[in-house]
């Protein structure tokens, strides 16, 4: 049986950008987006929000040697980290202070090699419910052409009541 649909604007906190033009008001020195940790193994990639919100995450990351699988390419690993990385980044937006998201499948596929150049990451959800989403990952290259696109389920684990 399907799951209800939740109203994703019921819950969703604002928009978060790191275009200063986007929010004048906003500080770029205390852009919650650049400043933010990642985690460890992330941050290794040199993954960088450049946008986070519940409807939409961006990110760049530049390939080189230190990412590169035996045969002198980006290691599919690094693409799979990013897609699971700015999956949880807009999933967890989307469910707040409900509890929390923790990836369960990842599904990703590679479509040019790359081995040097700046890399732009896109994750979109296509499915927000009370137990799952699901979100899509795109990563393109300079030259606008896609590089790899991942699918990332997640459970959401709400937090005990009480």
């Amino acid at each position: 049986m399907p799951e209800p649909a939740e109203d994703p604007a019921a819950d969703e906190p604002a928009s978060r950008t790191a275009d200063p033009a986007a929010d004048p008001a906003a500080d770029p020195a205390a852009d919650p987006v650049a400043d933010r940790s990642l985690g460890p193994f992330a941050d290794g990639l040199g993954l960088r929000l450049t946008a986070a919100s519940a409807d939409e995450v961006t990110g760049q990351w530049e390939a080189g040697e230190h990412l590169y699988q035996p045969f002198g390419v980006l290691n599919g690993g690094a693409h799979c980290t990013v897609v699971e990385t700015l999956a949880s980044v807009g999933a967890g937006a989307w469910f707040g202070d409900r509890g929390t998201v923790v990836g369960v499948s990842n599904q990703t596929d590679f479509y040019r090699a790359v081995t040097v150049g700046a890399l732009r990451s896109r994750a979109v959800p296509i499915h927000r419910g009370r137990s799952q989403q699901v979100w899509v990952v795109e990563t393109h290259d300079a030259d606008g052409r896609l590089v790899a696109r991942g699918q990332v389920r997640l459970q959401n684990l709400a937090r005990p009541a009480g």
